[in-house]
């Protein structure tokens, strides 16, 4: 079932269930991946999906750090909920170690051996990891191994 079927499911489902955070964040999505879809002029493949899902997520993440800075709980707690429900559609995060393995397997590949060749790693891992672990993540794990 593609995303946007599942999507066009848990929206009918919230409707019935008068749910109206849960709706109002899968229309948000559904949104964002129609945008995505008409200004790449074409139906989106799994990996884009993916993008835009990862994309929505990192957008709520930023605001609720600024929230919770500002002490805004109630705020925070919204976005919470909504974070939420756009990761039961992101796919199985991958483990701290899980990408750690494949950080060094790209450093190994790619020959890196000081910071300087960080763009070239993160170029190697990043397509393997899409989706399914956090790029600030990746970054810190990519930066402690070629120290």
């Amino acid at each position: 079932m593609s995303l946007l079927d599942r999507l066009n499911q848990d929206m009918k489902q919230a409707m019935k269930d008068k749910n109206k955070q849960k709706l109002s964040v899968i229309r948000m999505v559904k949104a964002s991946l129609q945008n995505e879809s008409i200004k790449l002029g074409h139906d989106l493949n799994e990996e884009e999906e993916l993008t835009v899902l990862a994309r929505e997520m990192k957008q709520r993440k930023d605001s609720l750090q600024e929230f919770e800075k500002a002490g805004r709980n109630d705020l925070a707690d919204s976005l919470k909920e909504e974070i939420a429900i756009i990761t039961d559609y992101m796919p199985q995060q991958l483990s701290e170690d899980e990408v750690k393995e494949i950080v060094l397997a790209a450093i190994e590949q790619v020959g890196a051996s000081s910071k300087g060749d960080m763009g070239k790693v993160m170029g190697v891992v990043m397509p393997q990891v899409k989706g399914k672990a956090d790029g600030s993540l990746v970054n810190k794990l990519v930066q402690q191994n070629l120290s």
